[in-house]
């Protein structure tokens, strides 16, 4: 997957080390409801479009923009479906925490298809038939299709299994 520019400045500093950055993902339906997703290149895992903000980039500017380049999908945003601080481990052995927060979107535009660099497969799936997903995926499916319409967080205390830091980070 490419690295942002900046990204790549601080890895160049810090090797491997855990850097905490700002994230934004996208739970975007269709008119039928059913869900965008994209299949990583880093990992091959099926996962909802992401990706990092940008140094004076606002999180909804970076999520439109996040979403048509990994998926070719244009989006409207309808509200926060909610924000939590996530671990990451890369397959090279990069560790990141992202601060993310996702938003629940509706398709406007474009055609799903690949980016060939950090997409390998874009789809449409029905919500009761996804494919393979982590509880970092199903946490933000859920909280954003939810009737509910204030942003999830984690309650002080709670420990959600999708958010759980591996003591190796």
């Amino acid at each position: 997957m490419p690295v942002s520019p900046y990204i790549a400045r601080m890895r160049r500093h810090i090797g491997q080390d855990l850097l905490m950055l700002y994230g934004v993902s996208a739970v975007v339906t269709d008119e039928t409801g059913r869900l965008l997703l994209a299949r990583r290149s880093d990992n091959g895992r099926w996962s909802l479009p992401a990706g990092v903000v940008d140094p004076g980039e606002q999180p909804a500017d970076a999520l439109l923009r996040e979403v048509f380049e990994e998926t070719g999908v244009r989006v409207a945003i309808d509200r926060v479906g909610g924000v939590a601080t996530h671990p990451v481990v890369y397959p090279n052995g990069d560790a990141c925490e992202y601060l993310n927060v996702w938003f629940r979107c509706h398709a406007v535009g474009g055609t799903a298809t690949t980016d060939g660099d950090e997409s390998i497969a874009v789809g449409w799936f029905d919500p009761d038939d996804l494919p393979a997903l982590d509880d970092w995926g199903r946490l933000r499916i859920d909280t954003a299709l939810r009737a509910e319409t204030n942003a999830w967080y984690a309650a002080p205390g709670e420990r959600h299994p999708a958010l759980i830091r591996p003591d190796n980070l």
